[in-house]
């Protein structure tokens, strides 16, 4: 008898489930309808378990895909946040800046920085190619053509080769002018059409590889800064 009443519940709980179905708009009967599939195959699983006709271990696989299934929505719906979250800077991403001499790429993975030389005796090297004494010249050069080039290269210096650098840079100020939209963007490494949240995102992220107070780079540090408020309107 027991057994009996439980069915007729069962029957009648799914009478009025489908009859509600019914009643909704033609859009939403599709997802309701497998909805409810997806639970009465959880209840069924349960029901198996607890008797001892199914082992617990289905009846846990079951329930997890059910739970994947409910939440399905939120995560198409959460999917534009975590982008946002990751600021596009995941796994291979970069950054990218550019000076008259230099065009200087940040592996957002690693934090690790490397460049291109685009003007002068060594132009079109990667300064990884490149010894310390030739870098050294690289730098001389810098230093009597451009402030920004010089800033870049001792970030990277100061990286690779540790405090032989360090305090060689000026306070970097209002260095590089005004940044282009597409400069900001690239400075992020964010791709055009970023949102808000975006920018946001990979500024933080960035901010925590190069502050100052986390044994960063002032130069840099700066300039992402400028890359966050060039993209936001906030100068």
């Amino acid at each position: 008898m027991p057994k009996l009443i439980l069915f007729a519940a069962a029957a009648l709980a799914l009478y009025i489930a489908v009859t509600r179905i019914k009643a909704l708009p033609a859009p939403k009967r599709k997802a309701a309808y497998l909805q409810l599939i997806f639970v009465v195959a959880l209840v069924v699983a349960v029901l198996l378990a607890l008797s001892g006709k199914m082992h617990w271990v289905g009846a846990l696989i079951t329930g997890l895909l059910v739970l994947l299934r409910q939440s399905l929505p939120l995560l198409i719906q959460l999917l534009p946040h975590l982008k946002g979250w990751l600021g596009q800077t995941g796994s291979g991403a970069t950054s990218q800046v550019e000076s008259a001499i230099l065009r200087m790429t940040l592996d957002h993975s690693n934090g690790r920085l490397n460049g291109t030389v685009l003007a002068g005796a060594f132009s079109g090297k990667l300064l990884s190619e490149l010894s310390q004494s030739e870098l050294d010249t690289l730098l001389e050069y810098c230093r009597a053509n451009d402030a920004d080039s010089t800033q870049l290269l001792l970030s990277y210096l100061e990286q690779r080769f540790g405090e032989d650098y360090q305090n060689q840079a000026p306070p970097p100020g209002d260095s590089g002018g005004q940044l282009t939209e597409k400069e900001a963007l690239a400075i992020l490494g964010l791709s055009e059409g970023a949102s808000k949240n975006d920018i946001i995102a990979a500024h933080r992220k960035l901010m925590q590889k190069l502050h100052p107070d986390r044994g960063g780079n002032d130069y840099l540090a700066a300039r992402v800064n400028d890359a966050k408020a060039k993209l936001l309107g906030e100068r």
